[in-house]
C-alpha cells in the first residue's frame, strides 16, 4: 500500500483519491461508516469513533488518524482494544500515515481526513 498524497479532505492511496474518512483493513480500503456513532455527536461536538462502528480489529496495531486532532475516540474503543490486545495508536492523520508507512506490518487504520 502506497500513500501518495494527503491534504485536508483528500487522501491518495495507490493512485485512488479518497474524499472521505477511510478504514484500512488488511490492505483493503473502504469508506468509514460513521452512522452508528452519530448518536454521540452532541456529547462530543463531533461524531466520535465508537465501538458501534465496524472497526478493523483483526490486527496487532490499530492506527487512528484524528485529522488535525479533532476526531474524538471514545473510551469504549480504548477498552475494547485492551481487551483484544490490540495496540491503539492515536495521532493526527499526517502523523498516522507516517507511522503506517514506517511500520505497516500487522496494522489496520481508521483515517479522518478533515478537522
Amino acid at each position: 500500500m502506497r500513500f501518495e498524497a494527503f491534504s485536508f479532505g483528500t487522501l491518495c492511496i495507490d493512485g485512488v483519491t479518497y474524499r472521505y474518512d477511510v478504514v484500512i483493513d488488511r490492505g483493503q480500503v473502504r469508506k468509514r461508516k460513521k452512522r452508528p456513532s452519530r448518536q454521540f455527536r452532541d456529547a462530543y461536538g463531533h461524531t466520535p469513533l465508537s465501538v458501534m462502528e465496524d472497526i478493523p480489529w483483526n490486527c496487532s496495531r490499530l492506527v487512528i488518524g484524528t485529522g488535525t486532532g479533532a476526531l474524538p475516540v471514545m473510551e469504549d474503543v480504548r477498552r475494547e482494544a485492551r481487551h483484544r490486545h490490540v495496540e491503539l495508536v492515536i495521532l493526527p492523520t499526517a502523523e498516522a500515515i507516517a507511522k503506517l508507512e514506517a511500520h505497516p506490518r500487522h496494522a489496520n487504520a481508521i483515517l479522518h481526513l478533515t478537522c
